[in-house]
């Protein structure tokens, strides 16, 4: 099912697999002050696509977003990433808006995001000020024509500073595939049986946020159709 106005984005191969990106959309949090935003990095924006099918799902999209709200930091691979919660403890309840955790990247530092926007089938974090990039990054799951089931993540950032993009842009790229692949095929062998076929992985080169985008509230692609006939 498309969404209304959306602007189809091709994220892999074929669009049978894809999903469709937004321009704009409401969303549920409202916190757009202390973000780093594209604006305020620098380098060229880019737009990182992860996601695969994930093979024998027999949750609904929902069901797999409300695991990732509720154990972000077990998905992400502590070699490369260590995310913790900051203020009153939490475990066990799910990311809402507003919400801030540090992240530890190895050989860069650790820093901080915050959940922006969410909805029952995707999470936005964006970054805070010192991070190595600047910008936000959706974590969604779908159904695609044939009703599989995708997890999907899509990050739409420049780097942080001309210091970050100098010195953190290439060991920064091959860290962020790792991490979010792999972040990608947890998802997947928690919701089901690991993925079909590969995990795919896109950048693509933007000059500008697509028309309509709110970068401080809006996530970067609308992850619609949670049953199977939809």
């Amino acid at each position: 099912m498309q969404p209304a106005g959306a602007v189809p984005i091709m994220v892999g191969p074929s669009t049978r697999k894809g999903e469709m990106a937004s321009a704009s959309t409401e969303t549920e949090g409202n916190q757009g002050g202390g973000l780093l935003l594209p604006e305020q990095g620098a380098g060229p924006l880019l737009q990182r696509d992860y996601w695969a099918v994930i093979k024998g799902c027999q949750h609904p999209p929902s069901t797999v977003m409300n695991w990732v709200a509720r154990r972000f930091p077990e998905f992400a691979p502590a070699e490369l990433c260590v995310f913790n919660r900051t203020g009153e403890s939490c475990e066990g309840e799910p990311l809402e808006p507003g919400d801030e955790l540090t992240v530890k990247i190895q050989g860069a530092g650790t820093f901080g995001v915050r959940v922006i926007h969410k909805d029952a089938q995707s999470l936005t974090l964006a970054t805070l000020p010192g991070h190595p990039e600047a910008g936000r990054i959706t974590f969604g799951a779908y159904r695609n024509d044939h009703g599989d089931v995708i997890f999907h993540i899509r990050s739409r950032a420049r780097s942080g500073s001309l210091f970050h993009y100098v010195g953190f842009v290439g060991a920064g790229e091959a860290m962020q595939t790792n991490t979010w692949t792999e972040f990608v095929l947890r998802v997947a062998v928690t919701a089901g049986e690991g993925v079909v076929g590969v995990i795919h992985a896109d950048t693509t080169e933007l000059e500008d946020e697509p028309e309509g985008s709110d970068p401080e509230h809006d996530p970067t692609f609308l992850a619609k159709g949670d049953a199977a006939h939809d």
